[in-house]
């Protein structure tokens, strides 16, 4: 099996978390590619609908968002790991992430009661979200998991599962890694 780790930090600051969770992630079995975001060249999502018009499943912006998105739907695993801004992604993260529409439909299915976008491709990855803050923070933590959790259901993720670890040495960022990954291996 293989996982795909995106880097969604900004500088060095996570650099022990993403060890840990690559780390975790080959004694789970995994073949990990990490791909550092901020040595990417993906400009933001223009919103133009052309990856589903123009040029279905593919983003019309030739840069490094279209090697990022196609190595996101070959993973068997797509792993996000971030400073939670907000309770939401890195600016990093984000830019990658949405520059992931041309992965779905442009058609619409209801899905859990909810309108969603229909699958592009058979296999979706499973996905997990791992953020990192500096110190606990239940409300940012919760709009994280929130946040994760929809972008796995819009995507059609078979498993999906959301932690944030604090830097401040609160967190067990092993055995949250490690139960991530228990989480979507079931």
């Amino acid at each position: 099996m293989n996982a795909l780790v995106l880097d969604g930090f900004r500088g060095e600051e996570g650099q022990g978390v993403l060890a840990v969770l690559t780390n975790a992630l080959a004694q789970a079995g995994y073949a990990t590619e990490v791909v550092v975001l901020r040595e990417k060249t993906i400009a933001p999502c223009l919103g133009c609908f052309g990856c589903w018009i123009k040029t279905p499943g593919e983003c019309v912006i030739d840069d490094d968002g279209r090697a990022v998105a196609r190595a996101a739907v070959r993973s068997d695993l797509l792993a996000y790991v971030t400073p939670v801004t907000f309770g939401g992604f890195s600016s990093e993260l984000k830019k990658a992430v949405d520059r992931f529409i041309p992965n779905i439909s442009p058609f619409f299915a209801r899905v859990q009661g909810e309108t969603h976008h229909q699958r592009r491709y058979r296999r979706c990855p499973s996905l997990i979200g791992l953020g990192v803050l500096p110190q606990p923070d239940r409300e940012a933590e919760a709009i994280f998991k929130t946040l994760v959790a929809h972008n796995a259901l819009n995507w059609r993720s078979p498993r999906t599962a959301a932690a944030v670890v604090a830097l401040d040495g609160t967190s067990d960022v092993a055995a949250i890694a490690r139960g991530l990954i228990e989480a979507v291996a079931r």
